[in-house]
């Protein structure tokens, strides 16, 4: 599935409730056959950015433009999109099928074509068979089903889905991630999914947009957000991060815990006062006598696949995720290549695509 021409256009985007600014004048592009996340902690602007999409808001200011045309005054029945909502929204007084088959009865369908729709649909999210359950009978995961079929048997051209897996355990959040890709690649249509989980989110998007405070931070693939993080909070909250104050003596040269480093960072002034990023999964452990920095080991925790180490450089604590353990009270020797420091501004920038 190739991901093809811009579907949706915000621009200089904006929504004030009671005169606070809840959305700061963003600028985004979501493209047709996207997978496209909106990332964020609680009150950054992930489900109001959403919900301006889907009509159920109206921005302040700035546009919307799917295909070009601004929507933003459209409700949200007018708009060639769906949306999945966190609680699902399912009628309880309804079986599984007319659930599904609602919104194509409000256009006066015909029945034939209803009853074919509707099994497709229960075929797609592997349903098959459950017609006349009630909505109460089913597990989290199958309501969840149910509900992006009941979105999806309309023929959105873009589907939203507001944290649809926040509700369920963590064994079927992971199954039904790996269901709602493999749907959308199926599919062939653009999904725009909020949530607060890293993990999910580089899981499952051909793109993620971090946002924080109103405003975007950050644009990118989910590999270059996690390795190349554009400022200390993508980094910590993207993943675990060591992030240390340093200086960039000059291109390519940084200095941090009393020594310099080569990265492969350039572009800052002169003596600039930088963060320092490392990612736990890239501090190697040498010889003693090898190491780029000495340091002793403070705890240590078995994590599954990985022992987690906390180390005291010079009375910097460092994060180490490694295969092999080292004792708790030994010293070890410390190596950071070039390409795993990552360089950043002090001051927390907004980035686009």
């Amino acid at each position: 599935m190739e991901i093809g021409e811009n579907i949706i256009e915000l621009k200089g985007l904006s929504k004030e409730y009671d005169g606070q600014k809840v959305l700061k004048e963003i600028n985004l592009y979501v493209r047709k056959n996207e997978f496209i996340t909106l990332l964020g902690p609680s009150g950054c602007g992930k489900t109001t950015t959403l919900r301006l999409i889907g009509g159920f808001e109206v921005p302040t200011s700035g546009q919307i433009l799917f295909e070009g045309k601004d929507i933003a005054s459209l409700p949200p029945y007018r708009r060639r999109v769906n949306t999945v909502f966190q609680k699902y929204a399912l009628f309880p007084h309804l079986d599984i099928y007319e659930n599904i088959a609602f919104g194509l009865r409000l256009k006066g369908m015909d029945e034939d074509l209803i009853d074919s729709k509707v099994k497709d649909m229960l075929h797609l999210v592997n349903l098959d068979g459950f017609e006349i359950r009630d909505v109460d009978s089913l597990s989290g995961g199958q309501q969840q089903r149910v509900a992006i079929a009941r979105a999806l048997v309309n023929e959105p051209e873009v589907l939203l889905l507001d944290e649809p897996l926040a509700a369920l355990d963590l064994k079927i959040r992971k199954e039904m991630q790996t269901e709602l890709k493999k749907m959308q690649q199926r599919l062939g249509i653009t999904f725009i999914f909020v949530t607060h989980d890293q993990e999910e989110a580089l899981t499952m998007s051909d793109t993620v947009v971090v946002m924080k405070d109103g405003s975007i931070r950050q644009i990118g693939t989910p590999e270059m957000i996690y390795n190349e993080p554009k400022s200390a909070f993508v980094a910590e909250f993207i993943g675990e991060s060591n992030i240390v104050s340093g200086i960039m003596h000059e291109d390519l040269v940084v200095e941090f815990i009393g020594r310099k480093f080569k990265c492969l960072d350039k572009g800052f002034k002169e003596k600039e006062e930088v963060d320092v990023v490392i990612r736990p999964e890239d501090i190697k452990i040498v010889n003693f006598d090898e190491g780029m920095l000495i340091g002793t080991v403070e705890s240590v925790i078995f994590k599954g696949v990985h022992y987690e180490m906390i180390v005291n450089v010079s009375g910097n604590e460092f994060m180490l995720h490694n295969t092999h353990m080292a004792k708790v009270g030994s010293k070890i020797g410390l190596r950071i290549d070039p390409d795993d420091i990552h360089i950043m501004k002090k001051v927390d920038n907004k980035y686009d695509k």
